[in-house]
């Protein structure tokens, strides 16, 4: 059963995409990350123009964010202050990705740019990823060593310095709002909730504690979705509420049978998972790169 995707002006199978949505909703629920940075590329292969792809996104980790947002708030592990100052951030930076979006699209190197930007991006976080995890499992072999003290990085010594009680840090406000706007960046440009990277960013570089990282990130990632949703669809006009809707549908369903999935392997395994199909997904659009088209004077907006 096809149907007609106004936005992306072609027509796709309705199951397809259901069952698109829902085996990246099963792959979000079972490796606890936004499906962005692999539904973006996926619906590059299946046909969807880039710049519809990247944007039609936003939409969908909006939905998805609400929902573990609302959670992570019944649990009393969001820092709302943090996350304000992450949200003014992230607001500056979507803004800026979508300035550069729309002259990329007025270029007409918007499909060039996103597909080597994944693939760069892609290749280097699944093999940062492999890497670790690997290095997890031959330590985990090993006899424990005695946990050492957390120091205080460069970035720590920024002025405007503000405490932030829920996370327990007195710190500039410089560094969370760079980290937000690079996490806004990434919303705006490559259609990624940018979870699986604000989070490392937001335990290792601000040092917040793991117990309000995860509902802080999504707090933020709220609020810069949407404003990344009314941006691409106010400049650009790539947002496809249809084929948002038909992901947003897939992927609730999908991401309650991961969340089951995942409770049977070890995070250091989901990890390898995770990286290797990073990397083939990464293999693929390198490969679309480099090899000749079918017919070389097929166009795409």
């Amino acid at each position: 059963m096809d149907i007609y995707l106004p936005i992306a002006e072609l027509p796709v199978n309705l199951f397809l995409v259901l069952g698109l949505g829902g085996a990246v909703g099963f792959l979000s629920g079972m490796f606890g990350v936004g499906g962005g940075f692999l539904m973006t590329p996926l619906l590059i292969l299946l046909g969807v123009p880039a710049a519809v792809a990247v944007a039609t996104q936003a939409p969908q980790i909006l939905a998805s964010s609400v929902s573990g947002v609302l959670a992570q708030f019944r649990r009393k592990a969001v820092d709302v202050k943090m996350g304000w100052v992450l949200v003014a951030g992230g607001l500056v930076g979507s803004f800026v990705g979508v300035s550069v979006f729309a002259w990329l699209k007025r270029l007409g190197h918007i499909d060039l740019f996103v597909s080597a930007a994944y693939v760069l991006f892609l290749g280097t976080v699944a093999a940062l990823m492999l890497s670790e995890s690997l290095g997890t499992l031959v330590r985990s072999r090993r006899p424990a060593a005695a946990p050492r003290r957390r120091q205080h990085n460069w970035a720590h010594r920024w002025p405007l310095k503000v405490r932030f009680p829920t996370s327990r840090l007195y710190i500039s406000a410089f560094l969370p709002l760079a980290v937000g706007a690079f996490g806004g960046l990434l919303a705006a440009i490559l259609g990624i909730g940018g979870g699986f990277v604000m989070i490392p960013a937001m335990i290792y570089i601000i040092r917040m504690p793991s117990g309000v990282v995860i509902g802080t990130s999504l707090f933020q990632i709220c609020f810069v979705s949407a404003a990344t949703t009314f941006l691409h669809a106010y400049e650009n006009g790539t947002v496809d509420i249809l084929l948002a809707l038909l992901l947003i549908a897939g992927g609730v369903v999908g991401a309650q049978f991961g969340t089951r999935a995942g409770t049977y392997l070890r995070g250091e395994q989901l990890r390898l998972l995770l990286a290797a199909m990073v990397l083939l997904v990464c293999g693929k659009l390198a490969w679309d790169l480099v090899v000749a088209p079918v017919d070389p004077y097929t166009v795409t907006q």
